[in-house]
C-alpha cells in the first residue's frame, strides 16, 4: 500500500477556465479522456462511516462499488477508501455486473463497521490532469442519489482534488496551489442533503 496526500480545493463554477488556463499556462498536460464516474456508496444502518469521517475519527473507511458510464470500461470495481495515522490509501478489486448486483442486493460485510448496504450513489464529470508532478481531477456536475428512495439533488461546487505522494512538500503544495482549501466529502454531502 502507499499512503498519499489529498487535498481539496473549491472552485467557483465561473472560475473553471480560469483555473485551467492557470494550470495549462505552465506546462500541465491532460492524464487521461475526461469521464464520468458513478459511485455507489455503502455503510451500516447507523451510518458510522458517515459520523466517522464528519469527526476525523480514524481509522475509517468509505465502501463503494464504482463504474465508468458512457466509457468502453464496463468493469466495476470495489473499492475501499482508508484514512489512517499514517495517511489515505485505496484499495481496489474489479467485479463484474453480477457480482456488483449481488453486492447491492445482500450488502458487504466489513470487519470495522458490519453488515454495510448500499446508501447513496454520486455521479459526476472528472478530468484528469499532471501538473508538476501532482496529480489533479477536476470534479463538476455533481449529482446526488438515494439508494433507497430515489430522492435527488444537484451540486454547481466544482471540486479539484490535489493527490500527491506522502513525501511531497506541504510548503510546495501551498505555494503551488493559492486557493481555498475544502474539507469535503460527497458521501457526507448526499448523507446530509438527501434522506436516507
Amino acid at each position: 500500500m502507499s499512503f498519499r496526500i489529498e487535498e481539496k480545493l473549491y472552485l467557483r463554477p465561473e472560475n473553471l477556465i480560469e483555473f485551467k488556463d492557470f494550470l495549462f499556462k505552465d506546462s500541465a498536460k491532460n492524464l487521461y479522456e475526461p469521464r464520468k464516474i458513478k459511485s455507489l456508496y455503502f455503510d451500516n444502518l447507523k451510518l458510522e462511516m458517515y459520523t466517522d469521517s464528519i469527526e476525523g475519527i480514524v481509522p475509517r473507511k468509505k465502501i463503494r462499488v464504482r463504474n465508468y458510464p458512457n466509457n468502453s470500461d464496463n468493469q466495476f470495481y470495489l473499492e475501499v477508501k482508508n484514512s489512517s495515522v499514517e495517511g489515505r490509501f485505496k484499495t481496489r478489486k474489479v467485479i463484474n455486473e453480477k457480482e456488483a448486483d449481488n453486492l447491492k442486493k445482500n450488502g458487504i460485510l466489513d470487519y470495522q463497521y458490519g453488515a454495510c448496504f448500499p446508501t447513496f450513489t454520486v455521479s459526476y464529470d472528472r478530468e484528469y490532469i499532471l501538473y508538476k508532478g501532482i496529480r489533479l481531477s477536476i470534479d463538476n456536475n455533481i449529482k446526488y442519489e438515494s439508494y433507497r428512495n430515489n430522492s435527488y439533488t444537484a451540486d454547481e461546487k466544482v471540486i479539484v482534488e490535489i493527490k500527491t505522494s506522502i513525501d511531497k512538500d506541504t510548503d510546495f503544495l501551498v505555494k503551488t496551489f493559492p486557493f481555498q482549501r475544502i474539507r469535503f466529502s460527497k458521501y457526507c454531502y448526499a448523507v446530509e442533503n438527501l434522506k436516507y
